[in-house]
């Protein structure tokens, strides 16, 4: 399903369906703060550190835990990260493997994450995070999970896409947040947007946050050594924002011939690629996608597509380092 356009107006000037819609907002944020009110039942012996977001959709929290968990093992920790393992079979807790695990068992996020540090696919994140510290974790990255409260979050990011920001700032399905933001930004300890500057100065005047510590960074192709200016591509993308790695290629002086948007985890099923490859054929364009989609391609397809790897850079990490050593996490 597509966020609808009503979603991002303005905040102070919501559509009428927005308006309409806001009983069913209200019941769904009163059941979003009951559930976060709940006491946790897990409190882990080393630091845990959500990564989590207040918006439905993609925000960038896989890029934001891959740039956290190199920060991490750079200054001497070992981290493993726990995630629900969205649109895989494995309920866990299981440590993937990218050797014997598919995406159709734990998910293509775990799969992407599982090269950077060990990580575990848990339907029960307090039993991921046992089984993560048993195996060695001194610091655990819980990927999502923000609005769960079952495991005690020793710090909470909450990543925002600068250019969207909180939408129209209100709750489903009014709006594309989990929770009123306020709510939300309450329990958190960083807000870390991400964007280009000018997306960067959007978020700043429709979102001041003046009381809560705030990183910023964008997502930055990956250097491959793959000329792509003037490339004609065909681009298809499965993820929150497909329109955004569009934007990218044009960006890197890819010639996009034609951009296919996908539902977030769509199946790249035999007959879709197909048509997908006939289609690249026809216009002369080389076929090309995201990383996170890469690992969900069928195997005779995996050499015909073009991967574009992204990464997360924060030019000043000292917001960052900050809320980390505040929980008593810094370079050994």
């Amino acid at each position: 399903m597509r966020a609808p356009n009503f979603w991002f107006t303005p905040p102070d000037r919501p559509t009428i369906l927005a308006r309409c819609l806001a009983p069913l907002a209200a019941i769904y944020g009163g059941l979003t703060a009951l559930r976060v009110r709940r006491a946790a039942t897990c409190h882990a012996p080393v630091p845990v550190i959500c990564i989590g977001n207040i918006n439905v959709g993609g925000t960038g929290k896989t890029p934001t835990a891959i740039a956290l968990t190199q920060r991490l093992i750079t200054w001497g920790w070992h981290p493993h990260i726990v995630t629900r393992g969205y649109g895989g079979t494995l309920s866990g807790p299981v440590q993937v493997s990218e050797q014997t695990h598919g995406a159709a068992q734990v998910g293509d996020e775990p799969l992407l994450l599982a090269a950077f540090a060990p990580t575990w696919v848990a339907h029960d994140r307090s039993a991921g995070v046992r089984a993560a510290v048993d195996a060695g974790a001194d610091v655990i990255l819980l990927d999502d999970g923000f609005q769960n409260p079952a495991v005690h979050k020793d710090l909470s990011i909450v990543v925002v896409d600068a250019l969207r920001g909180f939408g129209n700032g209100r709750v489903l399905p009014a709006g594309p947040l989990r929770e009123p933001a306020t709510a939300g930004l309450r329990r958190a300890g960083l807000v870390l947007s991400i964007g280009n500057d000018a997306a960067q100065t959007r978020f700043a005047a429709l979102w001041p946050l003046p009381n809560i510590a705030q990183a910023k960074g964008a997502l930055v192709p990956l250097k491959t050594g793959m000329p792509f200016v003037g490339l004609r591509v065909l681009a298809f993308a499965g993820i929150g924002h497909p329109e955004k790695f569009f934007a990218t290629l044009r960006d890197m002086g890819a010639n996009v011939i034609h951009a296919e948007p996908l539902q977030d985890h769509q199946p790249l099923s035999d007959a879709l690629m197909t048509r997908l490859e006939r289609d690249a054929v026809q216009h002369n364009a080389q076929l090309v996608t995201t990383e996170k989609d890469a690992v969900r391609l069928p195997p005779r397809f995996r050499q015909k597509v073009l991967t574009v790897p992204v990464r997360l850079e924060i030019a000043d990490w000292t917001p960052v380092d900050t809320a980390l050593a505040a929980i008593g996490i810094s370079p050994r």
